[in-house]
């Protein structure tokens, strides 16, 4: 059974998808994650963000402080995975006409 088709994960994305608020997701993101773990997935998909707008590795890397292996990494599931990245992506441009570029880390008191 694969990871994604277990229980525990089912019941995780039942709880992601029931949060309505972005104060909600905040306060939900800090009681699951610590701070290093919110802010490395925050630097991964500004990664993804920035390597859909085709920017370079060394931009990506000097604004998120992640590796190249890592930036390698968001770009091999960014563009064969399972279209997470792109689908996400895709539905902040629609609501967005413009997402502003994302300094490092997140600020969650």
């Amino acid at each position: 059974m694969s990871v994604l088709d277990n229980k525990k994960t089912k019941d995780l994305v039942e709880a992601i998808l029931s949060l309505e608020t972005a104060e909600e997701a905040k306060r939900f993101m800090r009681d699951l994650m610590t701070e290093a773990e919110i802010a490395e997935f925050s630097n991964r998909f500004c990664a993804a963000r920035m390597l859909s707008d085709k920017l370079p590795y060394s931009a990506i890397e000097k604004e998120t402080g992640l590796s190249s292996t890592t930036v390698a990494r968001v770009s091999k599931w960014l563009n064969s995975g399972k279209n997470g990245y792109k689908e996400v992506i895709a539905k902040l441009h629609h609501v967005h006409s413009h997402i502003p570029p994302i300094g490092k880390g997140l600020s969650l008191s």
